[in-house]
């Protein structure tokens, strides 16, 4: 072939090539909503969302972006499950057990009575069976879920008057977090559920007597020190409450595969970060909350002891009433008697003389 023929067919592949390029790189933008469950003011359980969308943005390279939006804006702060299962918004970032109305099997996505910590809760989700039996389950909402956050061990709240006997939980009014409900009601009180940018000024006028939110930092934002004093521990419903991104099946199955990877590092990102953020500043947070008047105070032994019993009592009812419950509660129940065997001789053992130890 000589050097004009050579040229000539050159230009040509190269018009053709400059032509195909667009068709084979260039992909539509992907414009998502997010709605949240959590007030923007609370920087690290909204603030997962954020964490959330911003690496959706980075890792696509600003080619999938996330608005992220605050109850009210788009939905009610309850609302999620049902905005995403009807595709309203792509995408929703809550706590499961808001929605144990629906189905109290939704709770085991957060937290239940003298359930997971918070570790546990991962490494069930991401090593045993949790994810599966989770998304075998919200398949029914047309719901994909991905962990989301997780708070740790929770505060068990404030109260006006101090808890000394059992006596003392009958007719209480207490803002506790959905499921959690059931149990207090076993033992006499009179729950309710009331969304976190709510809860001050129930307290505050006494509509309610107590309330539990979460820890030190984010109950200081919400400032219930100044309308009740006595700081309960531990919020045995919440040893370790977990949050979930709720994804829109068919919005999900529409995404390429490099873009549900992009979904999935971004919440697995969110959920290490939410964490982090509460473990390092709930001390410092604590320590303004006692210097301000705040009184800690541990639940006493009889009220943890009823507590447990009547949990226990809820679960055998409902896994002989309800067979979502039944199976995922059967795994969920196998794994955190294995985990707690371990956890016993090791985290357990170590953080016990270390809390001891003169630092």
């Amino acid at each position: 072939m000589d050097r004009r023929s050579i040229i000539k067919h050159a230009g040509i592949a190269g018009v053709l090539a400059a032509g195909a390029a667009p068709a084979v790189h260039a992909q539509a933008a992907i414009r998502w909503r997010l709605t949240s469950s959590f007030p923007k003011a609370l920087d690290t359980i909204h603030g997962a969302a954020d964490v959330f969308a911003k690496k959706v943005n980075e890792m696509s390279g600003g080619k999938f972006s996330v608005t992220v939006h605050a109850p009210g804006e788009l939905v009610p702060a309850f609302g999620v499950v049902d905005a995403v299962q009807a595709g309203t918004v792509e995408a929703g970032h809550t706590a499961p057990y808001y929605y144990f109305g629906k189905d109290d099997t939704f709770a085991m996505g957060t937290a239940i009575p003298f359930g997971l910590n918070s570790r546990q809760l991962t490494a069930w989700y991401y090593d045993g069976n949790g994810l599966k039996l989770f998304r075998e389950f919200y398949d029914q909402y047309n719901i994909v879920n991905f962990p989301g956050g997780n708070t740790g061990a929770q505060m068990g709240g404030w109260f006006r008057k101090e808890i000394k006997t059992l006596a003392d939980i009958k007719g209480l009014k207490m803002r506790v977090g959905g499921f959690a409900g059931k149990v207090m009601t076993r033992m006499g009180a009179v729950p309710q559920n009331i969304p976190g940018g709510e809860i001050y000024q129930a307290l505050e006028k006494g509509t309610i007597d107590a309330t539990e939110w979460i820890g030190p930092y984010d109950d200081e934002k919400l400032g219930f020190q100044k309308v009740a004093k006595n700081y309960y521990y531990p919020g045995w419903w919440e040893g370790g409450a977990q949050l979930d991104f709720y994804i829109n099946k068919a919005a999900f199955n529409a995404l390429s595969t490099e873009n549900k990877a992009i979904v999935e590092c971004a919440a697995s990102h969110a959920h290490t970060t939410m964490q982090a953020m509460y473990d390092a500043r709930n001390p410092a947070a604590l320590k303004r909350l006692v210097a301000g008047g705040a009184k800690l105070l541990p639940f006493p032994k009889v009220v943890m002891d009823e507590s447990f019993k009547q949990s226990m009592a809820l679960y055998s009812e409902l896994s002989a009433s309800n067979p979502n419950w039944k199976k995922i509660y059967t795994d969920y129940s196998n794994f955190r008697k294995e985990q707690n065997l371990w956890f016993r001789f090791t985290e357990a053992q170590f953080d016990r003389y270390m809390q001891s130890a003169k630092l």
